[in-house]
Protein backbone atom coordinates (compact mmCIF):
# COMPACT_ATOMS: atom_id res chain seq x y z
CA UNK A 1 0.00 0.00 0.00
CA UNK A 2 1.34 3.44 -0.91
CA UNK A 3 0.85 5.02 2.52
CA UNK A 4 2.75 2.21 4.23
CA UNK A 5 5.60 2.54 1.74
CA UNK A 6 5.82 6.30 2.25
CA UNK A 7 5.72 5.97 6.03
CA UNK A 8 8.60 3.49 5.90
CA UNK A 9 10.53 5.76 3.54
CA UNK A 10 10.07 8.70 5.93
CA UNK A 11 11.66 6.65 8.71
CA UNK A 12 14.46 5.42 6.46
CA UNK A 13 15.19 8.92 5.14
CA UNK A 14 16.11 10.00 8.68
CA UNK A 15 19.23 7.81 8.48
CA UNK A 16 22.20 10.12 7.82
CA UNK A 17 23.64 7.50 5.44
CA UNK A 18 20.58 7.79 3.16
CA UNK A 19 20.52 10.57 0.56
CA UNK A 20 17.03 9.95 -0.74
CA UNK A 21 14.28 7.34 -0.66
CA UNK A 22 11.98 6.44 -3.52
CA UNK A 23 8.53 4.89 -3.37
CA UNK A 24 7.27 3.33 -6.59
CA UNK A 25 3.60 2.49 -6.65
CA UNK A 26 0.37 2.38 -8.68
CA UNK A 27 -2.84 4.35 -8.41
CA UNK A 28 -5.11 1.44 -9.47
CA UNK A 29 -8.09 2.36 -11.58
CA UNK A 30 -11.00 2.71 -11.26
CA UNK A 31 -10.75 1.95 -7.53
CA UNK A 32 -7.69 3.81 -6.21
CA UNK A 33 -5.54 2.50 -3.39
CA UNK A 34 -6.90 3.61 0.00
CA UNK A 35 -5.10 6.62 1.53
CA UNK A 36 -3.43 7.45 -1.78
CA UNK A 37 -3.81 11.22 -1.36
CA UNK A 38 -2.39 11.01 2.17
CA UNK A 39 0.61 9.06 0.88
CA UNK A 40 1.31 11.73 -1.73
CA UNK A 41 0.95 14.57 0.80
CA UNK A 42 3.21 12.82 3.29
CA UNK A 43 5.93 12.26 0.68
CA UNK A 44 5.69 15.85 -0.55
CA UNK A 45 6.19 17.17 2.98
CA UNK A 46 9.34 15.12 3.64
CA UNK A 47 12.69 16.08 2.24
CA UNK A 48 14.45 13.13 0.69
CA UNK A 49 11.27 11.10 0.05
CA UNK A 50 10.28 10.91 -3.61
CA UNK A 51 7.55 9.06 -5.46
CA UNK A 52 7.29 7.58 -8.93
CA UNK A 53 3.64 6.79 -9.50
CA UNK A 54 2.22 4.82 -12.42
CA UNK A 55 -1.41 5.53 -13.21
CA UNK A 56 -3.31 3.30 -13.50
CA UNK A 57 -0.60 0.72 -12.78
CA UNK A 58 2.99 -0.32 -13.44
CA UNK A 59 1.92 -2.10 -16.60
CA UNK A 60 1.44 1.32 -18.22
CA UNK A 61 5.20 1.81 -17.92
CA UNK A 62 5.64 -1.50 -19.76
CA UNK A 63 3.21 -0.41 -22.48
CA UNK A 64 5.21 2.78 -23.04
CA UNK A 65 8.23 0.65 -23.96
CA UNK A 66 6.25 -0.59 -26.97
CA UNK A 67 3.89 2.21 -27.96
CA UNK A 68 2.44 5.58 -27.09
CA UNK A 69 -0.64 5.47 -24.85
CA UNK A 70 -2.66 8.65 -24.43
CA UNK A 71 -6.12 7.27 -23.64
CA UNK A 72 -6.98 6.51 -20.03
CA UNK A 73 -7.02 2.87 -18.98
CA UNK A 74 -8.36 0.75 -16.18
CA UNK A 75 -5.87 -1.44 -14.40
CA UNK A 76 -7.33 -4.52 -16.09
CA UNK A 77 -7.03 -2.91 -19.54
CA UNK A 78 -3.41 -1.91 -18.91
CA UNK A 79 -2.49 -5.39 -17.71
CA UNK A 80 -4.13 -7.01 -20.75
CA UNK A 81 -2.49 -4.56 -23.17
CA UNK A 82 0.97 -4.99 -21.69
CA UNK A 83 0.67 -8.79 -21.78
CA UNK A 84 -0.45 -8.65 -25.42
CA UNK A 85 2.50 -6.41 -26.34
CA UNK A 86 5.23 -8.55 -24.84
CA UNK A 87 3.57 -11.98 -24.97
CA UNK A 88 3.82 -12.71 -21.25
CA UNK A 89 1.18 -14.02 -18.88
CA UNK A 90 1.04 -12.74 -15.32
CA UNK A 91 3.68 -10.77 -13.46
CA UNK A 92 6.75 -12.52 -14.90
CA UNK A 93 8.50 -10.54 -17.58
CA UNK A 94 11.65 -10.67 -19.63
CA UNK A 95 13.68 -7.84 -18.11
CA UNK A 96 16.05 -7.71 -21.07
CA UNK A 97 13.19 -6.35 -23.23
CA UNK A 98 12.74 -3.43 -20.86
CA UNK A 99 16.44 -2.76 -20.31
CA UNK A 100 17.09 -2.25 -24.01
CA UNK A 101 18.24 1.40 -24.26
CA UNK A 102 16.11 2.43 -27.25
CA UNK A 103 12.92 1.01 -25.73
CA UNK A 104 13.68 2.67 -22.39
CA UNK A 105 14.41 5.96 -24.15
CA UNK A 106 11.09 5.70 -25.97
CA UNK A 107 9.20 4.94 -22.74
CA UNK A 108 10.83 7.93 -21.03
CA UNK A 109 9.89 10.22 -23.93
CA UNK A 110 6.28 9.00 -23.91
CA UNK A 111 6.02 9.36 -20.11
CA UNK A 112 7.41 12.90 -20.22
CA UNK A 113 4.97 13.78 -22.97
CA UNK A 114 2.06 12.46 -20.91
CA UNK A 115 3.27 14.56 -17.96
CA UNK A 116 3.40 17.67 -20.20
CA UNK A 117 -0.11 16.97 -21.52
CA UNK A 118 -1.49 16.72 -17.99
CA UNK A 119 0.38 19.87 -16.92
CA UNK A 120 -0.94 21.91 -19.85
CA UNK A 121 -4.51 20.67 -19.43
CA UNK A 122 -4.49 21.17 -15.66
CA UNK A 123 -5.20 17.51 -14.98
CA UNK A 124 -4.17 16.75 -11.41
CA UNK A 125 -3.34 13.58 -9.52
CA UNK A 126 -4.99 11.04 -9.32
CA UNK A 127 -6.87 11.92 -12.50
CA UNK A 128 -3.66 11.99 -14.59
CA UNK A 129 -4.43 8.65 -16.23
CA UNK A 130 -2.43 7.58 -18.13
CA UNK A 131 0.82 8.67 -16.59
CA UNK A 132 4.01 7.26 -15.18
CA UNK A 133 6.68 8.88 -13.04
CA UNK A 134 9.08 5.98 -13.54
CA UNK A 135 11.27 8.24 -15.67
CA UNK A 136 11.84 10.46 -12.61
CA UNK A 137 13.21 7.49 -10.70
CA UNK A 138 15.41 6.41 -13.62
CA UNK A 139 16.79 9.92 -13.96
CA UNK A 140 17.53 10.07 -10.23
CA UNK A 141 19.53 6.84 -10.29
CA UNK A 142 21.29 7.67 -13.55
CA UNK A 143 19.65 4.88 -15.52
CA UNK A 144 18.45 6.94 -18.48
CA UNK A 145 19.94 6.23 -21.89
CA UNK A 146 22.15 9.06 -23.13
CA UNK A 147 20.62 11.71 -25.38
CA UNK A 148 21.55 11.55 -29.06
Amino acid sequence: MPLTLVQRAVKRARDPEVNQCWCLFDVEWPQNHPHLAEAMRTAAQREGVHVAVSNPCFELWLILHHQDQTAGLTTAEAVAASEALDGRRGKRLDGSVYMEPMRRKQAIAYAKRLHAIHQSSGTRFPHDNPGSGMYLFLEAIGACPPED
